[in-house]
């Protein structure tokens, strides 16, 4: 079409006009939001349906002695590597809440109402988050724990000192019960950090839940489709589990690694908190190897939530390939 001298000075006139027609601002239709929705995914192994209930995400600054047995600046480059800040590490936390159909199982317990109160509420997130998700505390059948680690262990009592779980049985790995209540091995504790956790275990198990406990042993199921497996060197009783429901099954492996993209992906790392670091990266390495070549999925207590993948060799370590929300459970 061809531009008439008309339409030139109409179009010219226009645009003189336009900053003299009143500006329409956008509204925003809400206010901001200033947090998360509750926590919580689900998924189904077999007629086994699983719910990860996030605990919340503790971060703190990269220090000389996160990972004993590599420099600060290779670890800051895996960090990295894998789109986090190279000075900082955020570790997630998973407690799962298992329904076997005829059982409602809780699988670790979270950091717990000290820690959300300390942190802010960034972390001991659980009990809040599972009763977001539908679960009731009282009709919680089973508390299996993994191992003796206070982000595992302290929820399992509520802000005034009582079991969380008040109907449940609480299970715990025969090994991890018995080196933890050894007067003798509390004895040999050096640092305040082991110190510490003999002193919280003993509050915790001793003192609150009267040592009413079943300790349960490797290789034998602890509830219904959920076998225990010693990956021990983290703790000296720390335990994963395969749980299995018809043709479907996954590994999960407490804390086996920490978070994927350090401990997975250089499997030889040692954090300061194994306390066999030696028997900790042969547990790792044996396990992942496992994973592999069965072709398991896994779900990681420490993993980017909800913490559910697929594991693949990749060069000297492993990669961890998280699985696809899925919609429908």
């Amino acid at each position: 079409m061809e531009l008439t001298r008309r339409h030139a000075l109409a179009g010219a006139a226009a645009i003189v006009a336009a900053p003299l027609l009143p500006s329409i601002g956008a509204r925003a239709a809400a206010p901001m939001a200033d947090k998360q929705a509750p926590s919580f995914y689900r998924y189904k192994v077999g007629d086994v349906q699983v719910t990860v209930v996030s605990d919340g995400v503790n971060t703190f600054p990269l220090g000389d002695s996160f990972v004993l047995n590599a420099k600060k600046d290779d670890v800051a480059a895996a960090l990295e590597k894998a789109y986090m800040p190279k000075d900082k590490v955020s570790i997630q936390f998973g407690p799962l809440v298992i329904n076997t159909g005829g059982k409602l199982v809780v699988l670790d317990t979270g950091n717990g109402p000290g820690a959300f109160a300390s942190s802010k509420g960034n972390v001991g997130q659980f009990a809040t988050n599972m009763v977001a998700a539908g679960f009731d505390p009282k009709a919680i059948d089973m508390v299996v724990i993994s191992h003796f680690h206070g982000d595992h262990v302290n929820g399992l009592l509520t802000a005034d000192g009582t079991p969380a779980f008040p109907n449940a049985e609480v299970l715990v790995p025969s090994v991890e019960w018995k080196f933890w209540m050894d007067d003798g091995e509390m004895s040999k504790a050096s640092g305040d950090r082991m110190k510490g956790l003999f002193v919280n275990n003993r509050k915790i198990f001793e003192v609150a839940l009267k040592k009413k406990v079943t300790p349960y042993e490797w290789g034998k199921e602890v509830a219904p489709g959920l076998l225990a497996a010693e990956t021990a060197g983290h703790t000296p009783g720390h335990t994963s589990y395969v749980l299995s429901s018809g043709s479907g099954k996954v590994f999960i492996q407490s804390d086996l690694t920490n978070v994927p993209y350090l401990f997975a992906a250089n499997p030889g790392w040692h954090a300061f908190f194994d306390q066999d670091a030696d028997m900790a990266e042969k547990a790792r390495r044996k396990t992942l190897d496992m994973v592999v070549a069965d072709k398991l999925q896994l779900q990681g207590f420490h993993f980017p939530f909800p913490g559910l993948g697929n594991v693949e060799k990749d060069g000297n370590g492993y990669r961890v390939i998280p699985a696809p929300w899925n919609p429908v459970i």
